[in-house]
């Protein structure tokens, strides 16, 4: 079988931790993230989900989302039973980053499915909040976590109070003082340790995924450019990943518009029709993208589609 995505495996001795859950491999993966992606200050966070949760908790918006995301997304922004979504037509920000939402002074970036070095000092600004994923598929991979980054000192600080149970910084439990109610949502130690190595990975990573997506591009006609996804338009999604299966290879769809689901639609302004997701959802479908597809698995992709 031709996967679609590559997990790495790892044996982890956690005898070399000195604390399970927030050892000291936490803050060193945090400031390696920090200044690969070119930001001042980070913090870690159990998953990108809860990033986005605290984001807005305890605020009363409307958040414009695309349809056709990860269902997570939309519920991190709206089970606080405050906010609300409008769904909008959009389905070229998949496998990139996309300003989630703009605050007075600041904007929220959600990069869950794209990583590059200095992105943060290159597209951001300084008191921008930018959101990454380390979902065993996203870019930068481990048994989920995520990590909130930016130059504003202060906001990352409070949520590194409010991840750890709304506490100050300590070694121990017993040193820390109470500031707030807060959340347990850290990052703990065997996530920052396979973060850490696949980040080490990451730009031979990229590098052997460029030349992937070059030659998909130059065999099917395309040119896409994100390095977590290729997606491709075929008659019938769902009949090419059947298709493909019968020929051992895996593919995917990425992702159920959210505009026609009964349950998001209780909690969206819109119920309006979204003729380019609509579209796009019958017909967008993943083909096998990661670091360890070989020529001839790549090759093989690409005829297979070509016979269908």
């Amino acid at each position: 079988m031709i996967n679609l995505f590559n997990f790495e495996t790892y044996n982890i001795d956690t005898s070399q931790f000195t604390h399970i859950l927030h050892d000291k491999v936490v803050t060193e993966f945090e400031t390696m993230f920090a200044n690969y992606v070119g930001a001042k200050y980070a913090c870690g966070i159990s998953s990108a989900t809860n990033a986005i949760y605290l984001i807005f908790q305890d605020k009363c918006l409307v958040v414009k989302v695309p349809s056709m995301i990860p269902p997570v997304v939309v519920n991190a922004i709206v089970t606080n039973h405050k906010n609300l979504v409008e769904f909008y037509d959009d389905v070229t920000w998949i496998g990139n980053p996309y300003i989630l939402h703009t605050f007075d002074d600041y904007k929220v970036i959600d990069s869950a499915q794209y990583v590059q070095k200095n992105q943060f000092k290159n597209t951001a600004n300084d008191e921008d909040l930018m959101v990454f994923s380390f979902y065993p598929t996203k870019p930068i991979s481990s048994c989920d976590g995520g990590m909130i980054v930016s130059n504003d000192k202060s906001k990352i600080d409070w949520f590194r109070a409010a991840v750890h149970n709304g506490t100050t910084p300590g070694t121990n439990s017993w040193d820390r003082k109470i500031l707030f109610p807060g959340y347990k949502m850290y990052l703990s130690s065997i996530q920052a340790y396979i973060a850490m190595n696949n980040l080490l990975l990451y730009d031979n990573k990229i590098k052997e995924i460029d030349h992937i997506r070059n030659y998909y591009n130059m065999q099917l006609g395309y040119s896409n450019t994100s390095s977590h996804l290729y997606t491709i338009r075929v008659r019938n999604n769902k009949d090419f990943l059947s298709y493909m299966k019968s020929k051992d290879i895996q593919c995917g769809i990425h992702y159920e518009p959210l505009h026609l689901n009964e349950v998001y639609n209780k909690y969206a302004i819109n119920r309006k029709s979204l003729p380019l997701t609509e579209e796009a959802a019958n017909k967008i479908v993943s083909i096998p993208f990661h670091w360890k597809l070989t020529l001839s698995e790549v090759s093989d992709v690409c005829h297979t589609i070509k016979a269908y």
